[in-house]
């Protein structure tokens, strides 16, 4: 018996949900591609037999990517967060986003191909952000609105001042 998710996230795609779905599982640790549904039927923005729905993990989290065609597009409203550990970590998923025809953009955001927002956080950030030392903090903060990716030793050198 397949167990039922109660609450998943819909992602809607132009047209290609089933190729964000398999650059995440191919990028993301603990992600993957599930169930490929075909549309039963031509509908607005597709033909019977097109892929109309891509079940797929992102990271543990379950979600649906929806081919609803041009209608609708992402913005920065929602986004996935993920925390890094290090400098690799973080250049990685940065370098995979934005060298698959994703964009950059400022303090540790970009976007992926198909318009969804990703915040790659260093852990370090975060961190220096909750530090109890708020001057600290305030310096970390200042250098990261000057970045686009973390520079995760910028960051340690203007908490330290």
């Amino acid at each position: 018996m397949t167990k039922i998710v109660k609450n998943t996230i819909c992602l809607w795609y132009e047209n290609d949900a089933e190729g964000a779905a398999r650059f995440y599982a191919e990028t993301f640790p603990d992600s993957s591609v599930g169930a490929v549904h075909r549309a039963p039927g031509d509908y607005p923005s597709g033909k019977e037999g097109d892929v109309l729905t891509v079940e797929f993990t992102v990271m543990g989290i379950p979600c649906l990517g929806l081919n609803g065609g041009p209608a609708f597009t992402h913005n920065e409203a929602f986004s996935f967060q993920v925390a890094t550990e290090d400098q690799n970590e973080t250049d990685r998923y940065w370098n995979a986003i934005v060298g698959n025809g994703g964009q950059e953009s400022e303090c540790g955001w970009c976007k992926d191909k198909w318009g969804i927002s990703w915040q790659i956080t260093p852990v370090a950030l975060t961190k220096a952000f909750t530090s109890p030392d708020r001057i600290a903090a305030k310096r970390a903060f200042d250098a990261m609105m000057t970045m686009k990716k973390i520079d995760i030793a910028a960051i340690e050198v203007a908490f330290r001042g």
